[in-house]
């Protein structure tokens, strides 16, 4: 009589790569290789997030040299006074980044009730400084000083639209991780998610620091 071969049953692996629906995959990343039976590593995410971030080092970087050159090339620079909500919005966006923290070790502690409630707290306070942004805008357009008004005023635009772009993304992902919440909560899924993106969101923290600092001074 033939033996019948029956092919080994998928085990997952231990350590960073997790478990995914059915113990494949890796259950928890931002969707859809789980469902294709295999496996990312958490280092993956982290080094491509590292790439993203230096891209926009570069960008900005490269926004920074134009102004500098720009400031002294010509006479036509006007200074603009910078709108006071800028301060307000940066201790927002400061205290999101606090309240992130306390998500993300509320979820290594096991506390579920207040990891989800520091994760609406951050998702809020990002949100609400996009609006702080616009309402600077408003003020400037009330001055009369708007994106063609004089070299100054464009760099002020440019940089600070860069910037909430940019966080637009980090938002687009905390709402991500506040849909999988309870999933991750549990601990049914990975919470490589919650790690990648608290890395963005706290480089976009410090990137506004930096173009508040060269605002102040630049303009």
């Amino acid at each position: 009589m033939a033996t019948v071969l029956t092919p080994p049953t998928p085990t997952t692996p231990t350590g960073t790569n997790g478990s995914g629906r059915n113990g494949s995959g890796f259950g928890g990343g931002w969707g859809g290789p789980e469902d294709r039976g295999y496996s990312v590593p958490a280092r993956t995410y982290h080094t491509g997030m590292w790439m993203g971030l230096v891209a926009i080092v570069m960008l900005f970087a490269a926004f920074t040299s134009a102004m500098v050159v720009r400031k002294g090339a010509a006479p036509d620079w006007t200074s603009i006074a910078l709108p006071r909500i800028l301060y307000l919005n940066t201790g927002i966006l400061l205290a999101s980044s606090v309240a992130l923290e306390f998500s993300r070790r509320s979820l290594t502690a096991g506390w579920a009730d207040r990891f989800k409630a520091w994760l609406y707290v951050t998702t809020f306070l990002g949100v609400a400084f996009i609006g702080g942004q616009l309402l600077a805008w408003r003020e400037l357009a009330s001055r009369g000083v708007y994106l063609a008004t004089n070299p100054s005023s464009s760099f002020f635009y440019v940089l600070t639209a860069a910037h909430g772009v940019h966080l637009l993304g980090g938002i687009i992902a905390l709402f991500y991780i506040v849909s999988r919440s309870p999933q991750l909560a549990a601990g049914i899924k990975r919470r490589v998610a919650v790690d990648v993106t608290a890395l963005y969101w706290h480089f976009m923290d410090g990137l506004w620091i930096y173009l508040l600092i060269l605002l102040t001074v630049r303009l």
